[in-house]
């Protein structure tokens, strides 16, 4: 008996990993390496800066220089970010969310990527992110003192009237306690905002008169307010750690400079200082007119502006990391410093003189430089220079002596990155995973992650001449990006009618980015290996990890309703069915669960494990209902779809208060029933939930056959008679039914030891 026990357990954790492609694990090393540790709970400075290259960071060329296909005749220093990078990590192939500024930090912030976005997508902007959890909603919940500065751009239309005091998608309506900036995208075009009659906020009050006094350099003021609140936080609440997204608007266009230098000093009594609601530099030297000396002799002004905002940002960091030593805060302070895109070739929108600047600003341009690095494309390009991003992890606490990576991440990651090193359960919504275990050199315990692009705009790749032929002149519109087996593969101008089957189906380009970051050779039908099985591969993956969402179309700007996906089925698995039921984990603590976790990256051990969970109406085991404390449950297997075709699905938890549930099918997501759930009630597949439009979400087109299934279901304590009932909607039909038993099953013990799961 207890060697067939064994052999069941076995087989749970088998399928766990060929369905998911994770492997299950209870407590990392690096978790507990990280939490185990004097100080833990790091503060947490989350530094995102605005269409800086890979390229524009100088220490990421010691290592784009040994692919020895470009050669930078021009150089600038980042000697701030240099050292950071020396004393954490370098981040070699992290990722943006979306090759444009709003999708990109609307992923980034909610932890989704683009095929789960609800309303923020493709080329829109000022259009408000979803309700949803946040990297600050978790980490308030965490305990921590949350503050958003700089640039929001993803709130509202300001045309409409909205604004950062009435907006539904304000910082402080999407978890974050204190906010000063920029609300609209537009005004991160105007780096000395409040002098051409953009609004400043702080919270809900616009305090841009208090700045026209002076003329406040974007980077400046929001580099004092950031040092300002991390000061008062940690002297009015020393114990508690704080998180602060600090969102730079430059290097994006404009291109305008500084008044003065930098001022000496930095830290808690020198650099940037607030002073009178302003900034110190505001009465200081002509608006627009600094130049670094470093960059002086540069032949272009575009050139000399471009590295003059990056250095200032520069001089910034190193300020704020002046900051943390004099706070005696820096051991434990993880600071992370990315962009959100790659490299723009734009003029700005303030571009003609105006009386404010004497001359007007000029285009950037990403060539004289190489900021796209050794790669090819830029900003709204998903060729990798439009989608690899610089990025630096520093936490001296933790930190791998280990100084770079190459293992792929994306911008959803960071927030269960960020949940990881708080102590706090990843909410299963979210896309990424922890990289917490390759941050303190336990690369081996990594689970691998998703990198998932689709971005769609009405446009054409640039003909830079060191560019591939092959990569000139391409339409933008509806690309698509997603990894199998270590290989980039990337569909182009996908229409409607796009096939992801037989003999006409989508081709995709493969590429080995480790080996090949500028794209020269598209492996597609070179060899067996990257024949017909890859290209299905490449299909299926892309279809099994994203739904189509009809978020509210603002000015004609967003592409969400992608129909290429819609005209196809999702397949089912190659994979034997097993006995009916599900397997199941139960996990309990004292306290209510905030929001569903990803039980697959827990810190919690299962309480209770087994490989044939109920399959009557109530999906959830008796023995939950005599659990006291608040409990959680990870049931697995395969949904048996009877035949192909469109299918809506429906959940409904008992009404106590806190229960809340998620299901995903594959790797999409496919019910929401967590963060705006009311239990009792009906949640499905049908729902928008979190936007202006709460309905109309496509159907999910499934093809007949086996689907992995996951469901997580989570009980305040003492919850009175837990259920979780599971009915569906078939084709042609108008009127749901209850999910049968056997259409839920589990992988038969041959499969489940071949891996054979594809």
């Amino acid at each position: 008996m207890k060697n067939q026990k064994k052999v069941s357990q076995l087989v749970a954790g088998t399928l766990a990993f060929a369905v998911f492609a994770f492997p299950q694990i209870s407590l990392s090393a690096a978790r507990e390496k990280a939490n185990n540790a004097p100080g833990a709970r790091p503060n947490i400075i989350f530094i995102l800066v605005d269409d800086m290259g890979w390229g524009d960071l100088n220490i990421n060329w010691n290592y784009g220089e040994k692919f020895k296909n470009r050669t930078r005749t021009e150089k600038f220093k980042t000697p701030q970010l240099d050292k950071m990078a020396r004393e954490g990590m370098l981040l070699l192939r992290h990722y943006t969310a979306c090759p444009v500024s709003a999708p990109a930090r609307a992923s980034l912030l909610t932890g989704v990527h683009q095929g789960h976005a609800r309303q923020v997508r493709d080329n829109t902007f000022d259009t408000p992110i979803e309700d949803a959890h946040t990297l600050g909603s978790v980490l308030r919940e965490a305990g921590y003192a949350t503050a958003a500065i700089g640039k929001w751009g993803v709130g509202g239309l300001s045309t409409r009237g909205e604004t950062a005091a009435t907006a539904d998608a304000r910082p402080r309506e999407r978890g974050f306690d204190f906010f000063y900036g920029l609300f609209d995208h537009l005004s991160g075009h105007y780096h000395y905002p409040a002098n051409l009659g953009r609004s400043v906020w702080e919270n809900e009050t616009d305090v841009s008169a208090t700045l026209k006094k002076g003329h406040a350099y974007s980077t400046d003021l929001f580099t004092a307010r950031a040092k300002k609140w991390i000061a008062e936080q940690k002297k009015s609440e020393p114990q508690k750690p704080f998180f602060l997204y600090l969102a730079y608007p430059a290097p994006h266009g404009s291109l305008r400079v500084p008044s003065c230098v930098y001022p000496s000093g930095g830290g808690l009594r020198g650099g940037m200082q607030w002073t009178a609601g302003t900034v110190n530099t505001a009465h200081s030297g002509t608006p627009d007119t600094f130049i670094h000396p470093d960059n002086t002799n540069f032949a272009t002004d575009a050139a000399r502006r471009h590295a003059t905002m990056i250095r200032r940002v520069d001089d910034a960091v190193g300020d704020l990391m002046q900051l943390l030593k004099d706070l005696k805060i820096d051991n434990n302070t993880l600071v992370v410093f990315t962009s959100d895109n790659g490299p723009h070739n734009e003029g700005g929108v303030d571009g003609a003189p105006r009386n404010f600047y004497k001359s007007g600003s000029p285009a950037q341009d990403p060539a004289f430089f190489k900021s796209y690095g050794m790669m090819d494309g830029i900003k709204r390009d998903c060729f990798e220079g439009g989608l690899r991003v610089p990025a630096i992890v520093r936490w001296p606490a933790q930190i791998a002596k280990k100084k770079s990576t190459t293992q792929p991440s994306q911008f959803h990651d960071w927030l269960a990155t960020f949940a990881d090193a708080a102590g706090v359960e990843v909410p299963t919504r979210s896309d990424g995973v922890s990289i917490l275990p390759t941050l303190t050199g336990d690369e081996k315990s990594q689970r691998a992650g998703t990198v998932f692009v689709e971005y769609s705009v009405n446009s054409k790749t640039t003909n830079y001449a060191d560019f591939q032929n092959s990569h000139k002149q391409l339409p933008r519109r509806n690309q698509l990006v997603v990894w199998v087996d270590g290989y980039k593969g990337i569909a182009r101008n996908l229409e409607g009618n796009a096939k992801f089957s037989g003999d006409d189906a989508v081709k995709f380009e493969i590429y080995d980015t480790l080996k090949d970051p500028q794209e020269t050779k598209n492996l597609a039908g070179t060899t067996p290996k990257f024949g017909d099985e890859m290209q299905r591969k490449f299909r299926d993956k892309a279809l099994r990890s994203r739904r189509a969402f009809d978020g509210k179309r603002y000015n004609g700007f967003d592409f969400s309703d992608k129909n290429f996906f819609q005209n196809n089925d999702v397949p089912a698995m190659r994979v034997d069915a097993g006995a009916t039921g599900l397997s199941y984990k139960i996990f309990t603590q004292k306290k209510a669960f905030p929001w569903v976790p990803d039980f697959r990256q827990t810190h919690l051990k299962p309480a209770f494990s087994d490989d044939s969970a109920a399959a009557d109406e109530n999906l959830l085991p008796k023995k939950l209902a005599k659990i006291p404390d608040a409990k959680g449950i990870l049931l697995e297997g395969f949904l048996d779809v009877p035949e192909s075709g469109e299918y809506v699905f429906y959940v409904t938890t008992d009404a106590n208060a806190g229960s809340k549930a998620f299901i995903h099918l594959h790797d999409i997501q496919l019910v929401d029933a967590d963060k705006l759930y009311t239990p009792g009630a009906v949640a499905d597949s049908y729902m928008n939930v979190g936007t202006e439009n709460k309905t109309g979400t496509k159907k999910v087109r499934l093809a007949a056959g086996l689907h992995p299934i996951r469901i997580e279901y989570v009980a305040a304590p003492a919850t009175q008679n837990p259920s979780l009932k599971l009915e569906w909607m078939l084709p042609g039909t108008q009127k749901k039914a209850p999910v049968p038993a056997n259409a839920l099953r589990r992988l038969s013990r041959e499969q489940s030891s071949s891996n054979r799961l594809n």
